[in-house]
């Protein structure tokens, strides 16, 4: 899978760990910054990451900053992006599973790289469930976003 991975300056080391799981796993890796622990805006980092991700450069996504939160508002900002913050492992896989979720956002000062690894092996192995409500759902949050 063509995964797009990015982080602000919180996130940066934390990122280096997610990019050697996704390796190890097999994915294709894009790394889109931030290069360096110097302050960057997370909004930038999501907004590059989210195009490549709606433009289908990538299947997916994951964003790493200090909390998830600000990563995950910054990507829901964005047409086509479903992000959900995941620090756990079943919000990682069902966050994918019941809404289809393209781009998962860690924080890295709430989680480290043992669970990191958990979080990105089950958001990467899950798939949307064609379930009707689920679809209708989804539908229903796209519907939204086009009416903004």
């Amino acid at each position: 899978m063509n995964i797009v991975i990015g982080s602000d300056h919180a996130g940066f080391p934390l990122k280096a760990d997610v990019i050697a799981v996704l390796e190890e796993l097999g994915h294709v890796v894009e790394d889109i910054g931030s290069f360096t622990q110097e302050p960057v805006d997370f909004p930038d980092i999501a907004g590059l990451l989210c195009k490549k991700v709606r433009d289908g450069a990538a299947e997916r996504g994951i964003l790493v900053c200090g909390t998830g939160v600000g990563a995950a508002i910054a990507a829901n900002k964005v047409n086509g992006i479903r992000a959900a913050v995941c620090h756990d492992v079943h919000s990682a896989h069902q966050s994918v599973e019941h809404d289809d979720v393209n781009v998962m956002c860690i924080g890295a000062k709430i989680v480290g790289p043992w669970l990191a690894r958990d979080l990105v092996v089950a958001y990467l192995e899950a798939e949307f469930d064609r379930n009707e409500d689920f679809v209708r759902r989804v539908e229903k949050l796209t519907a939204m976003e086009q009416a903004n």
